[in-house]
Parts: structure tokens; sequence; C-alpha cells
């Protein structure tokens, strides 16, 4: 079967129970397809043109008026890539992506830290769970975060269509809430991961929740997470390795690959010791581990991970499981320059959540048929699988 018949026979599976109505079925197939194909800015007017509707009209009232369950479609967006890419040692991976905006009337945005930047700008941030294993990677879940200035704040809530129940939550308890649905879900997988920009490692929340479920995990952790110290009391991460150091101890780093990127595979020096975590145990059975990561290049540039995993784990296993992480930058990255994942013009949480999630079976599809190709698919007329997919005709 081509990936065209794929994929509408995707849609129309998910869009019969989904919908109760032609229409919004049709609109919806459109808007999948529109988001695949090669449109310069991926915002509503121009998906219409492309798909050959007169106006946006139709991807508007699907994204605002329509009536459906957004969170059933999110299921259905982990189903299929659980069911193509699932794996026993799968790996879920948390990070925020952001979304840089104008003005303050977006749900969610105002004037707080984005990673794209790395600084402060008016955006909104969206917590996002990735699904990587061997066979590929694509987004499972995802939150949108509001700050406490949208929470308690009546108006502006009522005015961006914030339902009622919705309260203040931390991005760590917005992940909290995310693995709790991927339990219940059954979704397959061995290790959380996580970056350092996110915070997420720094959390005692998520990695007591983790702990009290026997969630093995592999997170960045800052320089001053508080770890027992050998000869009693608490020292910060970062001075367990001024005190490798200072033994003098040749031959403590080994050189080890943690996965491949877009320029090959990613080598780095490591090292690693057993770590207590001041005030949390792990579950029983597990242990915490701190992995040291170095740069080769650049031998001052250390970054510090703290693994939870049960007691006896190859150091290499969790090596690997740190490398995977990356694979959520390359979701973000193939999300917002191939699919418009940010590139709505919507500014309520309804449509909000509607866009993103339509976007997110975009690149779980995109996700499942480049797992399908043969291996030397990308050397195949000098071009990469994404593009392969990009050159789609619209009908």
């Amino acid at each position: 079967m081509s990936w065209d018949a794929e994929l509408t026979a995707l849609t129309t599976r998910i869009a019969g129970p989904l919908f109760t109505r032609p229409e919004p079925r049709q609109a919806f197939a459109d808007l999948v397809r529109a988001l695949l194909a090669d449109v310069p800015r991926k915002n509503s007017w121009q998906l219409a043109d492309h798909i050959g509707h007169p106006t946006a009209h139709r991807f508007e009232h699907l994204l605002d008026r329509a009536k459906w369950d957004v969170d059933a479609l999110r299921d259905e967006v982990r189903s299929h890539a659980i069911a193509h890419l699932g794996r026993a040692d799968g790996v879920l991976i948390a990070d925020d992506t952001a979304a840089i905006k104008k003005g303050e009337m977006s749900v969610g945005v105002t004037g707080q830290y984005c990673g794209l930047t790395g600084q402060a700008e008016n955006c909104q941030v969206m917590p996002m769970l990735t699904y990587a294993s061997a066979a590929g990677h694509a987004f499972v879940n995802r939150r949108l975060y509001l700050p406490e200035s949208w929470t308690g704040d009546p108006q502006r809530r009522a005015r961006a269509g914030v339902p009622e129940h919705v309260a203040f939550r931390t991005k760590p308890q917005l992940v909290i809430d995310m693995l709790t649905e991927e339990l219940a879900a059954g979704t397959p997988f061995r290790y959380l991961c996580a970056d350092s920009d996110s915070g997420y490692g720094r959390d005692p929340h998520l990695r007591a929740f983790c702990h009290e479920r026997a969630i093995s995990y592999v997170m960045a952790v800052p320089t001053d997470l508080p770890l027992v110290a050998v000869r009693g009391g608490v020292e910060p991460v970062g001075h367990v390795l001024d005190r490798i150091l200072a033994l003098g101890r040749a031959g403590i780093w080994e050189r080890r690959s943690c996965g491949t990127g877009t320029k090959g595979l990613r080598v780095y020096d490591w090292t690693a010791v057993s770590a207590a975590v001041a005030g949390q145990a792990p579950a029983p059975g597990h242990a915490h581990t701190l992995l040291i990561r170095r740069s080769v290049s650049a031998p001052t540039e250390v970054e510090f991970f703290l693994a939870h995993a049960p007691t006896g784990t190859p150091v290499t296993e969790l090596i690997d499981a740190a490398g995977m992480r990356w694979k959520i930058e390359e979701n973000n990255e193939h999300g917002k320059d191939l699919l418009g994942l940010t590139s709505y013009q919507v500014r309520k949480w309804t449509p909000w959540h509607r866009h993103v999630t339509i976007a997110m079976l975009a690149l779980a599809f995109l996700a499942v048929t480049r797992a399908a190709l043969p291996a030397d698919a990308d050397k195949t007329a000098g071009k990469g699988k994404d593009h392969l997919l990009l050159e789609a005709p619209a009908g």
C-alpha cells in the first residue's frame, strides 16, 4: 500500500468515531494531509489554499466550534505510534517546546523562559512527551503550561476558554499527569529521560513519583542537586566531580557514543559513581547512579545525569538512555519546521489543543512511514525520507 493510501486509511479510521458529521471528517483528513505537504507557512489560510478550499473557514470551524474529543485523538496518536514503534526497551522523553507570540491574548502566553532562545520571551510553553525506540520516535502526549498570572485571572481565562477545572500546575506536575496517562494506557517503556534546561531532573516530586512506581529514569540534573556525601552530610553534585578529579586517578573517563545524531555518532567521555540523593531513597531493588559526561573537544563542558534503575543495571545501558533524550529535540525541530506544530493562529484553549494534537498525528504518521522505508531509502535521488513525504500532491 502506498503512503498516500495509508494516510487515507489512517485518517478515515480515526475520523469515523471522532466526528458525527461528514464535513468535519473531511476537514480533518484535509488538514492532516496539508500539514504533511510542502507549504511555506502552515497557518489555516495557506493550508486551506494548498488543499483547494476557497477559505480557511472549514479548518477554523474544525479547530474551534466543531464538537469532538481532542483527548480521544491524542489516544489515537499514541496507539498509532506504539503499534508501530513500541518496544519493551523504549523510552519516554520529557521536554518543553515554546511558541513565541505577539500580544497577550494567546492562551498561556506571558514573559517566561524560552528554551528556543535561552532567554525570557513573550511565549507559550508546552511540556511534551516523546516516545522513542530503535524503530523511531514521535510525540505521544502534550500539555499547555498556564502560568499563575493566567490561572488566577478569571476574565482572562474566560476569554481564552480555559475550562473551570484547570488549576495551576508546575511543568513537572504536568509531566507527572502525562506519565500517569501513559501508565494507564500501558505504554511500553524502560526509562524516562529529560534534559537539564527543562528542570525536570531537579524536581523532587517528579523523582518521588518515579520512585513510588519503580520507574527507571535518566535525567540531566543541575550542579547543586544535593547528594549524600561520602563521609556524611550533604554535598552538591558538582563537588562529586571535584572530589574525583582531586584523587588524580588516571583512566576515570571512558569514551563512548550515546547514539547517532544528524552529524554522526555523539561521542563523549563518561564516568559514573554510585549516588544517594539527600532525602530520597530509590525504589526497592533500585539504585541511584550519577553519570558525568564531558565534551571531547571542550573538556571543561560537563553535564550531570541522575539515573534510577534496577540494581546491577550496566552503566552502558544508562548512557544509551541518556543519549535518547535528543529524540525529542528532533521531534520539536521536525514538528515546527516541517509540520506547523507552532504555526497556529489560534488563541483559545480548545483550538490550541486541537491544532497541536493534529500536528502530532502528522508527525506520528511521518515517523511510522519512515520506519517502514528500506534502510537505503535516504540515498535515493539524494533525498531524505522527510522530503520524500513532503512532495505529496494535495489531493
